[in-house]
């Protein structure tokens, strides 16, 4: 591909070069490839079409987990958090060691792989949030939980400018890969100041299933305010809101 230089910057196809715009830029490139129908049915492109069917398994699982989450997201997520979610799906499949290529899926993949993920890559909740805290699944009970001990704000979190309140919130997820299907309960504290006044014990409590043998997901995450003449306002809009996969149990 190309990028595009100069005033006017075109949108389209002219002969055979289209134009078009993304997140980086107007750019452009030529148009080929080969026929569909040849990857569809040509044995040379097994490969090709084993991979396909994986990504697109691997893209429909993390939609599944973004919706499950979609209330924690709205204010926690950058903009290329869809394709660096379906990338990370994409090892979780590959670590199936049970079903032939092509076939395998998260169920028999490693789930516990997106421990860690990042939604909103401009603000990391392992850079956001230095307040100690203890994450727990509990398959038994369906309890997925999360509990912090008493902490002063403005030294163990990094506020971005113009800060002056803050909340945390958690989600608990158990996410059925196979039907499509999720249970999710979520928490958050009040909104408190971010000063160097010690919080209250925090301990929030996602219920799911009780004995449920799908995977179990916990996210947690910090939203930041600014209160101006008494309102509370997301700051910059929740740009650098974190939030993240911090506990994982894949199921049995």
């Amino acid at each position: 591909m190309a990028r595009q230089k100069g005033i006017i910057k075109l949108k389209g196809t002219i002969g055979d070069i289209t134009f078009y715009k993304t997140q980086d830029g107007h750019l452009a490139r030529e148009k080929g490839g080969i026929d569909a129908s040849r990857i569809a049915n040509d044995p040379a492109f097994q490969r090709t079409r084993e991979n396909g069917s994986e990504f697109g398994r691997a893209g429909k699982a993390g939609k599944l987990l973004r919706t499950a989450l979609r209330s924690l997201l709205l204010n926690s997520a950058d903009s290329r958090m869809v394709s660096r979610l379906t990338q990370r799906m994409v090892k979780v499949i590959q670590a199936d060691q049970v079903s032939e290529r092509g076939l395998r899926n998260v169920i028999d993949g490693e789930a516990e792989l997106l421990f860690g993920f990042e939604f909103n890559i401009r603000g990391k909740l392992g850079t956001s949030l230095y307040a100690p805290f203890v994450a727990a699944i509990d398959r038994v009970s369906g309890e997925i939980k999360v509990d912090m001990a008493s902490f002063v704000p403005a030294n163990m979190i990094a506020a971005p400018s113009g800060t002056t309140h803050f909340k945390i919130i958690s989600g608990g997820a158990e996410v059925d890969f196979e039907a499509e299907t999720f249970v999710v309960t979520t928490s958050e504290t009040a909104i408190l100041p971010w000063d160097a006044t010690p919080t209250a014990v925090i301990s929030q409590t996602n219920a799911v299933t009780a004995n449920s043998t799908k995977p179990l997901f916990l996210a947690l995450g910090v939203e930041f305010y600014q209160e101006i003449n008494g309102q509370m306002y997301p700051l910059k809009n929740g740009a650098f809101n974190p939030l993240s996969i911090a506990k994982v149990d894949s199921g049995v």
